[in-house]
């Protein structure tokens, strides 16, 4: 397994696994999520990246994006996996990229919105550094949402010195 970064050709992969993973874990690909698909474009130029885990035969297993949000802000966003393919270690393979990327591209808070239900994901996000913090639920911009989790990069803006 590899960790590689997003080409036009891999969109499906992204949109695929993605809409698998909300599907199995929530009913419903939202309003929000389509928009982030067809929106992919975008976050690349406004400094974003896309990661995959690949198997030896290029195949992915697993896609985490980092956003871009200005002000060095970044978001870690659509974290997802094949699920008929076993890939132990490829979300966090991802995840780490992903994060790796936002820290290399001047992040000072990186924030995660995902779902009190995801047991395994919050660990994960915690044994990273992530802490919760509260957000109304109106500003998650997802049904589903309802947990959110961030990490400062910066310790004097998160001392509030």
């Amino acid at each position: 397994m590899k960790v590689i970064t997003y080409t036009p050709d891999r969109k499906d992969d992204f949109i695929r696994l993605n809409t698998w993973w909300i599907e199995r874990y929530f009913g419903t690909v939202e309003a929000q999520d389509r928009a982030e698909f067809d929106g992919i474009d975008q976050e690349l130029e406004e400094g974003g990246m896309i990661f995959f885990a690949v198997d030896d035969e290029g195949r992915a297993l697993a896609t985490c994006m980092a956003r871009n949000e200005g002000n060095g802000v970044w978001e870690l966003a659509k974290l997802g996996s094949d699920p008929d393919v076993p890939h132990p270690g490829a979300g966090k393979a991802v995840f780490e990229a992903a994060e790796a990327w936002a820290t290399s591209h001047g992040a000072k808070r990186i924030y995660i919105l995902t779902n009190s239900h995801l047991h395994a994901a919050i660990h994960i996000y915690e044994s990273h550094g992530f802490r919760r913090f509260a957000l109304p639920q109106q500003e998650f911009g997802y049904v589903r949402g309802d947990y959110a989790l961030e990490k400062f990069l910066d310790h004097n803006e998160e001392d509030g010195d």
